[in-house]
């Protein structure tokens, strides 16, 4: 069977497996041993970083892996526990139950179940949209907020301090002001380890920086004594997988629960659909981002009933597959199949890993995900964009972090709505000596036709705009001299028409004929639009027949009319 046969299969489980070749192997195989290694040290982190032990991360690793390989599409992907959502839905879970008892954890779990249901919907209801909810502005913000609290909850194990309580701010200054106390053999541990990774990075992606240090500061944790020193490690870890299970919580916490999981799956989502954008299983086609999504949502699922929390693809895990030849969901399989090896037999090796190894990692991962030069791009060449930037970021670092994420995806539908609401109406001139009619400009010295006004909208005609267009046009009709008798609306830009501006339109087009004008519409492209005037009623007032190709031909063909 060919590949091409393979893929009009559209196979309903290990789909991204459909392209598999026997040559391929070697390279899942390698691809599959360098993701171990980047996503050993990383799993146990992210764990620690959500309040858990090490091994759970290592559950959600293998959970995400297995689950995604199972119903996913994109052929690299990588799935798993993450630094992004991690202290979203921790920092939520601390409002109901202690970091780290088992409420919390049992919460995380049914956390991760409800999550990968909203995630299973949503590919099912086909809401690839969603992932556009945030703008590139809020993204940038959103990490940038991420950033900062990844580091300030990662700053004390680094510097062998208590971990201050309090508000985010209140632990920065807490932490300033201990500075002096902190413990030299887990600052080294911590900072080198960060040296290690951002170095590993520098030189190649591919060289596994996090695990080097990682196995450098145990050995010298064994080596040099360095817990009768004040080292805090991890300790033992458990090496046996729980058996499936569903949380044992009343209904009303689940209920609890829900606006928590909505926004950690719609984070998901643009997180997902970004990575599968950016590594395409084949460039020639588009992503199947919401088939993704099923991917994710089996992932989490998986996690939740083998007592873990959710989870999500990972940009640079991803990025590794790709770079180091892997071509099927083989290499995320083997991986996982490395780390449950891991549990199985070498657990006992984990037990002298630093805590402030651990957290050396995080600092890396939180420096990374801060997307400086975009933020330089973005006050150069939008300073309103910028502050958006600025008011992201601030609102996740001031409030509660789940609440700062609802505030960011707000701030990104009113940026929206603020561009919609902005679109303002255009007139249009004839370029000289063609039939082209060109959005009228300071740098083009266009032609008009007496007695006819152009008008057009670049933008969808919704409740949003709809009074200020109607506004607009009549200014352009009662106020120019002499008055137009013929009104073109180009409609190229118009691709969407909502009941609300249908009416005003319908109003529009009525007011002008009642006032002598003719009016016709031009290039009105949009199937949607086109469907608007027949579900509205406005081919009615405006017949078919007075709807044109293009402004030269409703012009010829009305001017002389009039």
């Amino acid at each position: 069977m060919t590949e091409s046969t393979l893929k009009k299969a559209n196979w309903p489980v290990f789909r991204s497996l459909a392209s598999f070749r026997p040559s391929d192997l070697p390279g899942d195989l390698i691809a599959g041993l360098t993701l171990a290694a980047i996503a050993i040290p990383e799993q146990m982190a992210t764990a620690r970083l959500g309040g858990f032990s090490p091994q759970i991360g290592f559950f959600a690793f293998i959970a995400g892996s297995l689950g995604f390989a199972m119903l996913g599409s994109n052929r690299f992907l990588s799935c798993g526990a993450d630094s992004t959502i991690t202290p979203i839905f921790a920092g939520g879970l601390v409002l109901m139950a202690a970091s780290g008892s088992p409420d919390y954890q049992a919460l995380a779990v049914a956390l991760a179940l409800m999550v990968g249901v909203i995630l299973v919907l949503g590919s099912l209801f086909r809401l690839g949209w969603i992932a556009n909810l945030l703008s590139t502005p809020v993204t940038v913000g959103f990490l940038a907020g991420i950033s900062v609290h990844i580091l300030v909850s990662q700053m004390p194990g680094v510097l062998g301090l208590p971990s201050p309580k309090g508000p985010t701010l209140d632990k920065i200054a807490v932490l300033a002001q201990h500075l002096g106390e902190s413990n030299f053999y887990t600052l080294c541990i911590g900072f080198g380890v960060l040296a290690v990774v951002a170095g590993s990075e520098k030189i190649s992606a591919r060289i596994p920086g996090a695990l080097i240090g990682l196995v450098a500061t145990t050995a010298a944790v064994i080596l040099g004594h360095l817990e009768s020193k004040g080292v805090s490690v991890v300790g033992t870890v458990p090496g046996t997988l729980p058996t499936p299970s569903l949380p044992d919580l009343a209904p009303e916490r689940w209920v609890k629960l829900a606006p928590l999981a909505f926004l950690i799956a719609i984070v998901v989502m643009v997180q997902t659909a970004a990575t599968t954008r950016s590594f395409p299983s084949d460039p020639s086609q588009p992503a199947d981002v919401d088939r993704d999504f099923l991917g994710a949502g089996a992932g989490s699922i998986l996690a939740g009933l083998f007592g873990a929390f959710p989870v999500n693809a990972s940009p640079p895990r991803t990025g590794i597959v790709s770079e180091t030849g892997g071509r099927t969901q083989i290499s995320g399989l083997f991986a996982a199949a490395i780390v449950l090896a891991l549990l199985a037999f070498g657990a006992t090796l984990l037990q002298h890993v630093p805590e402030a190894a651990l957290g050396g990692v995080l600092l890396f991962v939180a420096l990374r995900i801060i997307r400086l030069k975009q933020i330089i791009t973005i006050f150069r060449q939008s300073l309103g964009e910028f502050l958006l930037i600025v008011a992201t970021a601030a609102a996740i670092i001031v409030l509660p972090i789940e609440q700062g994420v609802a505030v960011g995806i707000a701030f990104s539908l009113l940026h929206g709505i603020w561009s919609t609401t902005r679109a303002r109406l255009t007139e249009f001139d004839r370029v000289p000596g063609t039939t082209i009619w060109w959005p009228a400009s300071r740098h083009m010295e266009g032609e008009r036709t007496p007695d006819v006004a152009v008008v057009g909208l670049q933008a969808p005609l919704s409740f949003l705009n709809a009074d200020n267009f109607r506004a607009d046009v009549l200014k352009v009709v009662g106020g120019s001299t002499p008055k137009p008798r013929l009104l073109v609306i180009e409609a190229s830009g118009i691709v969407e028409i909502d009941f609300t501006a249908a009416q005003i339109l319908l109003d529009l087009i009525k007011q002008c004929q009642a006032d002598g004008l003719t009016v016709a519409m031009a290039r009105l492209e949009s199937t949607r639009a086109q469907q608007a005037f027949a579900r509205f009623g406005i081919y009615d007032v405006l017949p078919k027949n007075c709807i044109y190709h293009s402004v030269d031909e409703a012009v010829r063909t009305l001017a002389g009319q009039n």
